[in-house]
């Protein structure tokens, strides 16, 4: 009897264990499930954030455009109002200079001359557009338009050693006192002045229309020069 009654207890030993196993398994199922959804959530996680990443660099590019662009044109527009700056100062300082009635005719004849001698030159390398460009104003509004003409503009300052900046003071001193002055031929110069280079150096207050006017000289003596010398007969 007593070994009839061992058989009840291993079988009761042996229930435990099949739920402690099952327990287990149990367990390890939730676990894994546990961490498979923490897997998935972190990779959905993970995906917002590089899909915010990305919309982050995306906008952080655009501001970058739109910061690139409103600095050019910032840059260009300080340009711009520099040179309003610097073109009104040129106009104030014209106006405030002081010449007496044959020191501007004599200064008014060099810039007209000046002028019409560049006109010439022009038209000279674009006979084909002669009838396009009747006058230098027309030169000035057309060389921004056609790649012809500003190359060809810029060729012949270049050849004359002329700056930008020289014409522009010229046609300014020409504007201002067209309505005033009086044109002086060549030989009517000569009368009034033997050394019109010292004259600009003595009279001429402002030194962008110093050296405008200096320039201007030089190029139309040179140019007086070589068409004697071409002409030997015009001399006598």
């Amino acid at each position: 009897m007593e070994v009839d009654n061992l058989v009840p207890c291993q079988e009761a030993e042996a229930i435990p264990q099949e739920e402690e196993m099952e327990f287990c398994e149990q367990a390890h199922e939730e676990k894994m499930t546990k961490e498979l959804i923490s897997l998935h959530l972190l990779n959905q996680s993970l995906n917002r954030l590089e899909q915010r990443v990305n919309m982050l660099e995306a906008q952080f590019h655009d501001l970058q455009c739109a910061a690139g662009e409103l600095t050019q044109r910032l840059e260009i527009q300080g340009e711009t109002l520099v040179r309003q700056a610097n073109h009104d100062n040129m106009w104030i300082s014209l106006l405030e200079d002081r010449f007496n009635t044959m020191e501007l005719n004599i200064f008014y004849s060099y810039a007209i001359e000046m002028l019409s001698f560049l006109h010439s030159q022009v038209v000279r390398k674009l006979p084909n557009m002669a009838g396009y460009l009747p006058t230098f104003a027309s030169i000035l509004r057309n060389k921004s338009k056609s790649h012809e003409i500003s190359q060809v503009w810029d060729a012949v300052l270049e050849n004359l050693e002329l700056q930008e900046d020289h014409v522009k003071t010229l046609c300014t001193f020409f504007i201002t006192h067209c309505y005033e002055a009086k044109y002086y031929t060549p030989s009517e110069r000569e009368e009034y002045v033997d050394n019109i280079s010292d004259m600009i150096l003595t009279v001429v207050k402002n030194h962008t229309l110093m050296k405008s006017l200096l320039c201007a000289v030089k190029i139309l003596e040179k140019k007086k020069t070589e068409k004697i010398m071409d002409n030997p007969k015009e001399k006598s």
